[in-house]
């Protein structure tokens, strides 16, 4: 199995779905808590319209809920861009208090062998949530660790826009 990643910011509909094309990707697993995007420019990532782009090029959706940070995770890294001032499209890298809640309180809980079987059959996964830079998102931290439990070839690659 080879690990891919991609976040939504920056692409338009048809850069996003060829990017997922050009990767080979044949399952697509969104991370996301809350799978909604607001105003017209992302429309197409929300869930219910993501899935149907999706089936029409033939990839499987997943949502692996049990991925996606928790509010209290997430107040992590919301206070740090307050602090620092940043926006969150603007964010290149993850807070440290974040990345040690995310694997303390997410990644230490999740069944593996339930994720593997929800997997099985794949050959190239794109795992997705909207960041547009992957060290920004937990997506890098997850396909780490889906590497480390489900083994690869290959490294995980990050597609950007």
């Amino acid at each position: 199995m080879r690990i891919v990643t991609i976040g939504g910011y920056g692409f338009t509909e048809e850069g996003f779905l060829q990017a997922i094309k050009d990767a080979g990707v044949d399952t697509f697993v969104d991370v996301r808590q809350r799978r909604g995007m607001r105003g017209a420019r992302y429309a197409f990532l929300n869930s219910l319209r993501l899935q149907k782009l999706l089936t029409s090029i033939g990839v499987k959706y997943v949502h692996a809920l049990e991925l996606a940070p928790t509010a209290i995770v997430r107040a992590a890294q919301k206070q740090d861009d307050l602090d620092s001032g940043t926006a969150k499209r603007d964010r290149t890298k993850l807070s440290p208090e974040f990345v040690e809640k995310y694997r303390s309180e997410i990644l230490s809980r999740v069944d593996a062998t339930s994720l593997r079987g929800a997997l099985n059959d794949a050959s190239i996964v794109a795992l997705f949530c909207v960041e547009g830079h992957p060290g920004a998102c937990h997506r890098s931290l997850a396909a780490e660790y889906l590497f480390k439990v489900l083994g690869s070839d290959h490294p995980v690659e990050h597609i950007r826009p």
